[in-house]
C-alpha cells in the first residue's frame, strides 16, 4: 500500500481517480488546488502525488517548482492539453512523467508501479525559474504535436535540457531538428548566453577550421584579421552543428578533441583556449553506415550520441498533419497582423489534399505550403488549389471517404482505420512494430484493429 495525494480542481475526476487507486490498495488524500495540495503534504507525507497541469490559480508546474523545497514525492502531471513546451517544463521542473487526459488505467497504473519503485534523488534543490507559455505566435511554440512519438520527443528534451550531456538530433531532412536544438537551449541554465547555429553542409571544406575554430592574422593567405570562430562566438551557450554528417573528416577529429578536451586552437595560433560550450548536433544522414563506409569516424559517432534523440518523419504522425497547418496559418495570420487579417481556415478539400500528400520536405515542406496558401487564398477559408500540391493519390480510398463537414466520430474511426492499416503495411504486418509507430501499446492495438475489423 503506497499514500497518494490527487491535485485536481475536477471533482468527478479526483473521485474516480481515488476511488480506482483505493481498489487497489492504496491510502488516498485529495486537493483541489495547489495550495490545498502543498497542505496535504505539510500535513503527511506522501509517496507519490498526480497533479493536474490546468487549474485555476497557480498551475500543476506552480506545484512542481514548489514542491521540491518540501520533498522528493515523485509527481505525475495530468493535462487534457498537451503541448510541446509544458511537457518538456514538466521534466525539465522533475516530473516523473507527464501523461495526456483520458488516460487508460493499466497506462497509469503502470507509471505510478515505476513512481514508486524510483528511488528519490538526495537534496532538494528546485529545478529554477519556469519559463511562461508562450502565445500561438511565439517561435517555442512551433513545437506542435499530438502524436505519442513527439511527446517522448519532447520529454527527452525536458530531461536533457538541465544537464551539458551532447545531444544528437537524428531525423529526416525539414523534421525540426534545430526546433529540438533551441528548444534544449531554451531551457537550459544556458539560454542568456548565444545559441549559434552551423550548417556544416553549406561551408567549403578548406573553410570549415577556420569557421569553427577561428584564425589568427596572416594564419593563410586572405586572413588579414584576427577572427573569434563560432565556438568563441557560442561561449557560456550552445553551438549546434547542423548536418554534422557532412563534416570533413579531418575536422571531425578536431571536434573529437574539443569535445574531450574543451579547448580549441585557432587556424595559425600556438595556444590553445578553453571554451564552455554545450554542443548539440543533427544530421539527416545514416551515421552507423557512414561509419562502415569510413566517411565518419566510429570515436565521434559514439562521443556524439550521449543523448540521441530520433524526430519521426511527419509520414509517420498523420494526426499531426492539420493540426500543424492550422498552426502555421494562425502564424501567418500572425505575421501579416498590421493588415487587419483574420486567421484563414482549412476548407474540406484543402484538409484531403494534405492527407493525401507524403510529405518528403516533412514540416519544413507543410510550412512552406500553408505559407502559399494563406498568400493565394483571397478569402477566409483555403481551398485545395491554394495549397498547390501535386496532385497525389490518397493513402488509402477511405482516406478520401471522410466526410469532413458531418459528425467526428466517423471521420475519427475512418482516419483511425486508414492509419492503423498503414501502419502494419508499413511494418509487413509486424504488430509490436506497427503498434511503435502509432505510439500505442500493443493492448491498444489490438482493441483498435478488433474494433475496426482489422484483425
Amino acid at each position: 500500500m503506497a499514500r497518494i495525494l490527487i491535485v485536481d480542481d475536477d471533482a468527478d475526476f479526483r473521485e474516480s481517480l481515488a476511488e480506482m487507486l483505493g481498489d487497489l490498495g492504496h491510502a488516498v488524500s485529495l486537493a483541489s488546488s495547489v495550495a490545498a495540495g502543498l497542505q496535504r503534504l505539510r500535513e503527511a507525507p506522501v509517496d507519490a502525488a498526480i497533479v493536474d497541469l490546468r487549474m485555476p490559480g497557480e498551475d500543476g508546474l506552480g506545484f512542481l517548482r514548489r514542491v521540491r523545497s518540501m520533498s522528493q514525492v515523485p509527481c505525475i502531471m495530468l493535462t487534457a492539453y498537451a503541448s510541446g513546451n509544458n511537457t518538456i517544463e514538466a521534466m525539465r521542473l522533475g516530473a516523473f512523467d507527464h501523461l495526456t487526459k483520458p488516460i487508460a488505467r493499466a497506462a497509469l497504473v503502470e507509471v505510478l508501479e515505476r513512481a514508486l519503485r524510483a528511488a528519490a534523488p538526495a537534496g532538494g534543490a528546485d529545478a529554477g525559474p519556469g519559463n511562461t507559455v508562450p502565445g500561438h505566435c511565439d517561435e517555442e511554440a512551433e513545437l506542435v504535436s499530438a502524436s505519442e512519438a513527439m511527446r517522448q520527443v519532447f520529454k527527452r528534451i525536458g530531461l536533457a535540457a538541465g544537464s551539458d550531456a551532447t545531444v544528437l538530433v537524428l531525423g529526416e531532412t525539414g523534421t525540426g531538428k534545430e526546433l529540438v536544438a533551441r528548444a534544449l537551449h531554451r531551457n537550459s541554465h544556458r539560454a542568456p548566453h548565444p545559441f549559434i547555429a552551423v550548417n556544416c553542409a553549406a561551408i567549403p571544406s578548406d573553410l570549415m577550421e577556420s569557421e569553427l575554430f577561428g584564425h589568427v592574422k596572416g594564419a593563410f593567405t586572405g586572413a588579414v584579421t584576427e577572427r573569434a570562430g563560432r565556438f568563441r562566438e557560442a561561449q557560456g551557450g550552445t553551438l549546434f552543428l547542423d548536418e554534422v554528417g557532412d563534416m570533413p573528416l579531418s575536422t571531425q577529429a578536431k571536434i573529437l578533441r574539443v569535445l574531450q578536451e574543451r579547448e580549441i586552437t585557432a587556424v595559425g595560433a600556438s595556444r590553445a583556449v578553453a571554451v564552455d560550450v554545450r554542443i548539440i548536433a543533427a544530421t539527416h544522414r545514416d551515421l552507423p553506415e557512414a561509419v562502415r563506409q569510413g566517411r565518419f569516424r566510429e570515436d565521434l559517432w559514439y562521443r556524439l550520441q550521449v543523448v540521441p534523440v530520433h524526430l519521426p518523419p511527419l509520414r509517420e504522425r498523420l494526426g499531426d498533419v492539420l493540426l500543424l497547418a492550422e498552426h502555421f496559418l494562425r502564424r501567418a495570420s500572425c505575421a501579416s497582423a498590421s493588415a487587419s487579417t483574420s486567421t484563414k481556415r482549412l476548407g474540406a478539400d484543402a484538409a484531403r489534399a494534405l492527407l493525401a500528400h507524403d510529405w518528403p520536405g516533412n514540416v519544413r515542406e507543410l510550412r512552406n505550403a500553408m505559407e502559399r496558401a494563406a498568400l493565394l487564398c483571397p478569402g477566409t477559408v483555403i481551398a485545395a488549389e491554394h495549397i498547390g500540391l501535386p496532385q497525389a493519390v490518397a493513402r488509402t480510398g477511405e482516406a478520401t471517404a471522410i466526410d469532413w463537414d458531418g459528425p467526428l466520430a466517423p471521420a475519427v474511426a475512418c482516419l483511425e482505420r486508414t492509419m492503423v492499416s498503414r501502419a502494419l503495411a508499413a511494418a509487413a504486418g509486424n504488430r509490436a512494430e506497427a503498434a511503435r509507430r502509432l505510439g500505442l501499446s500493443r493492448q491498444q492495438l489490438y482493441r483498435k484493429l478488433a474494433e475496426h475489423g482489422l484483425d
